[in-house]
C-alpha cells in the first residue's frame, strides 16, 4: 500500500528520463515536478496541523486555505515559467503537473477505504 501512496512521486522521477530521451525541455520537468513536490509538501503540513488542532473551524480553514493556495501556487508558477521560458516549457510543466496530480488523486480514492482511523494525507 505504501508504494501506491507515493506512486505520483515515483512517476515524477520516472518522467525525468522520458524528458531527456524525447527532447522535452528540462525546465518543464523542473517546474512541473518542483511545484508539484512543493504543493504536496504544503498539503502534508496543513493536514498535520489540521489533525493536531482538534478544532473543526481550524481544520476547515487550514484545509480549504491550503487547497486554494496550492492551486494558485501551481497555476501561477506554471504560467510564469511558460511566460518566461517559452510555451513548450510551460506546456510540458503543466502536462506533467496534471499527470502527477491525477495519479495522486486516483490513488487517494483507491486507498481511502483501507485507511485506519488516523489517515495520512
Amino acid at each position: 500500500m505504501a508504494v501506491l501512496r507515493y506512486l505520483d512521486l515515483a512517476l515524477a522521477v520516472l518522467a525525468l528520463p522520458i524528458f531527456l530521451l524525447t527532447g522535452l525541455p528540462l525546465g518543464g520537468w523542473l517546474a512541473g515536478a518542483g511545484v508539484y513536490a512543493l504543493q504536496r509538501g504544503i498539503a502534508l503540513a496543513a493536514a498535520r496541523r489540521a489533525r493536531a488542532s482538534g478544532d473543526a473551524r481550524t481544520t476547515v480553514a487550514l484545509m480549504a486555505g491550503s487547497m486554494i493556495g496550492r492551486g494558485w501556487l501551481a497555476a501561477l508558477t506554471i504560467f510564469a515559467v511558460g511566460a518566461a521560458a517559452g510555451s513548450k516549457v510551460g506546456l510540458s510543466a503543466a502536462v506533467l503537473f496534471i499527470a502527477l496530480f491525477t495519479v495522486y488523486f486516483t490513488m487517494q480514492m483507491i486507498l481511502r477505504p483501507f485507511e485506519k482511523e488516523n489517515p495520512r494525507p
